[in-house]
């Protein structure tokens, strides 16, 4: 992919949102071989380079948006990588567990219990990294 200025702020708004170090690991074990570099590549400058970018919300925002979207979806994987990232803006276990609990009554139990259990094991996780 061509290095564009969309590409290199991609990259920077990535590294923000998961922290350098998480990012880099993520490049190695997941954006490793030829088709996940394509798709890896994508993302990087259409989602956080173009969507993530634009005016009108913060990062913090748009953070607890992907947090509700993945858990209404059943996206477990992706919650956890918008978890982490959501934490690093600023929002608290206690904000982003009140999140998830108010989607009981909206997308169910189920989903909640699912979403809270993958918040559990990433809040654990950033604690151990301090």
């Amino acid at each position: 992919m061509a290095d564009s200025e969309t590409y290199r702020k991609g990259s920077e708004i990535r590294a923000q949102l998961m922290g350098e170090k998480y990012a880099a690991d993520m490049a190695k074990s997941v954006y490793d071989d030829p088709i996940m570099k394509k798709f890896g590549d994508y993302a990087r400058e259409a989602v956080f380079g173009m969507l993530w970018s634009r005016p009108g919300l913060d990062l913090k925002t748009r953070a607890l948006i992907c947090v509700i979207s993945d858990t209404a979806q059943a996206r477990w994987p992706e919650l956890a990588i918008h978890l982490r990232m959501a934490r690093r803006q600023g929002w608290t276990e206690d904000e982003l567990s009140e999140a998830l609990m108010h989607l009981c009554g909206y997308i169910g139990l189920p989903s909640v219990r699912e979403a809270m259990l993958t918040a559990k094991e990433v809040f654990e996780e950033l604690r151990k990294e301090g």
